[in-house]
């Protein structure tokens, strides 16, 4: 459990800015229990692959980056070879950006597992995001291993499904800052978004999550004890 060591004054209170549905997603309705599983399945099997990566190379997956930290392509690339990709992994040039003339052909190639789960997207754009920024699991410059999560695997969210689709080979994924708002998540699943958690669990966050409970939930050493059941149902 956390230990508190920040003043209450500093949580933020209100919700998280939930995606506001487009037209067509409208028309879609609530989303079924099958592709509730189909999501948590699919999460499931990225949050193994990071664990996977981690005993490999004793630090969690970061964007690919070339000799002078530029980030050339995401860390859904950087797992291919840990989700039965391995091929596909050698047909990037990882020193080259994602829209490359090499890699840029490769972006239909989207994996299965990252595909929206009942949401069109345009070919090669999923909702699997991590939060970016410093003190997160995707800080820049940092290679973050098992050990640096001080705050629990069991209190730190890990991959999220976000309120907007990326292009899945692009080193580009939601942006953290403590002190703003945070970005919209949730759009697949009607602002209800399931995410995977750094031990490997899946949870379904609330669509009026408390918004500082969520960012004790992003960051993985901020020392503050977290209300899990503010923000998951």
């Amino acid at each position: 459990m956390r230990t508190c060591r920040m003043p209450l004054a500093v949580a933020a209170t209100a919700a998280i800015l939930i995606a506001m549905p487009t037209a067509a997603e409208e028309k879609l309705g609530p989303p079924t229990r099958e592709q509730y599983k189909a999501a948590a399945e699919s999460l499931k099997q990225i949050g193994l692959a990071f664990h996977n990566f981690e005993s490999a190379n004793r630090h969690f997956p970061g964007n690919i980056e070339d000799k002078d930290g530029k980030p050339m392509l995401s860390w859904r690339v950087a797992i291919l070879p840990y989700i039965e990709q391995e091929a596909l992994y050698k047909q990037f040039k990882l020193d080259e950006p994602w829209d490359s003339d090499n890699n840029k052909k490769l972006i239909e190639k989207m994996p299965k597992l990252y595909a929206p789960v009942r949401i069109k997207a345009k070919k090669g754009e999923t909702f699997y995001q991590m939060f970016s920024g410093a003190g997160t699991l995707l800080e820049p410059k940092e290679k973050i291993g098992i050990l640096s999560i001080t705050d629990g695997t069991s209190n730190t969210g890990l991959v999220f499904e976000a309120g907007d689709p990326v292009i899945w080979s692009k080193p580009q994924d939601m942006p953290f800052n403590e002190k703003k708002q945070l970005p919209r998540i949730g759009a697949p699943l009607d602002g209800e978004c399931t995410v995977v958690l750094c031990d490997g669990s899946v949870k379904v966050l609330k669509k009026d999550a408390d918004e500082g409970e969520l960012k004790k939930f992003i960051t993985r050493a901020d020392g503050q004890v977290i209300d899990l059941d503010k923000i998951t149902k």
